[in-house]
């Protein structure tokens, strides 16, 4: 079930009134564009890179026809999507994977369910089967050191060279199971932690089968090409990886960037409490600004986490 995080705060951060433009450039299941169109008599365009978005898009424009509509495509595109249309007053990028994306076995991005190796969230392209079976051991290595930040990195891409070589990798508990073997130790004496020994790797194969991160930076570099001035954009990241890249964005647009709130937005207890996915969740929000110098209320960015 579909689930959109810290909807409230950022309503408050992208403030949608009547007659505002949004783009929703991570629709997923429609949470937070739903909010946006429930909260005011404001214009929403969705957009997402999953096909499998549309049929919740539909839903939506059905409710909200002349408020609502949805394009397909990667939000990386956005200069490219948005080009014959009037500039926007604010975005939304919730980053990463979704709900309907984990729970959908079929799609094989969760080890928590079995399924065939796959993490294209377009449904094209090269697939998480086709790393895992077909790259060099050493870049493997390096995929899971650099896109889930692994220790154990080597270890891992070693024992999936040497288990492919007696049959294909083919489903996400055949990976699952490689990745504990490599910490079958290790995991007894975590087997109370609450992160599983193949969250790391997996979100490393889905990262950079994806290419999630240099989507990002570019999405981000775009922005002044769609957004009209004074527009008000909303992140929300999942890790650090995510985070690390509006941070760095944000620092080098300080001519044109002011941020919104003084430091990061975290959902409350309760929120996790609701839906535990939400817990590690971070948002941070700005205002485009094409006239100003950017600037932090409060104090100076540098000291800000």
């Amino acid at each position: 079930m579909h689930t959109p995080v810290l909807v409230t705060e950022v309503l408050s951060i992208l403030k949608p009134t009547s007659g505002k433009r949004i783009i929703d450039a991570t629709f997923g299941g429609g949470g937070h564009s739903i909010a946006i169109l429930g909260s005011s008599d404001c214009y929403v365009l969705g957009m997402d890179r999953d096909p499998d978005a549309i049929d919740r898009a539909v839903k939506v424009k059905a409710e909200y026809p002349s408020n609502f509509d949805f394009v397909l495509g990667e939000f990386d595109k956005l200069a490219n999507l948005t080009g014959d249309l009037e500039k926007f007053d604010g975005i939304l990028f919730d980053f990463g994977v979704s709900s309907f994306q984990i729970d959908d076995s079929s799609r094989g991005f969760a080890f928590s369910h079995d399924g065939k190796l796959d993490m294209r969230m377009s449904k094209c392209g090269l697939s998480a089967f086709d790393v895992i079976n077909s790259f060099e051991e050493k870049d493997l290595a390096e995929i899971i050191w650099k896109y889930g930040d692994e220790p154990k990195s080597r270890e891992i891409a070693a024992e999936i060279a040497k288990a492919r070589k007696i049959s294909k990798i083919t489903t996400t508990f055949d990976l699952r199971h490689i990745i504990r073997n490599v910490f079958r130790t290790v995991a007894i004496k975590k087997k109370h932690s609450k992160l599983d020994v193949a969250t790391k790797t997996f979100q490393a194969i889905r990262i950079f089968v994806n290419n999630e991160l240099s989507q990002i930076d570019t999405a981000l570099r775009q922005l002044p090409q769609f957004l009209k001035s004074s527009a008000r954009i909303a992140t929300i990241s999942f890790h650090a990886l995510e985070d690390r890249i509006v941070k760095n964005w944000a620092r080098s647009n300080l001519t044109n960037i002011n941020y919104i709130n003084k430091s990061i937005i975290k959902p409350s207890n309760e929120e996790i409490k609701k839906n535990p996915r939400a817990r590690s969740a971070i948002l941070r929000g700005f205002v485009y600004n094409e006239s100003e110098v950017g600037r932090q209320p409060g104090g100076d960015w540098r000291r800000r986490s």
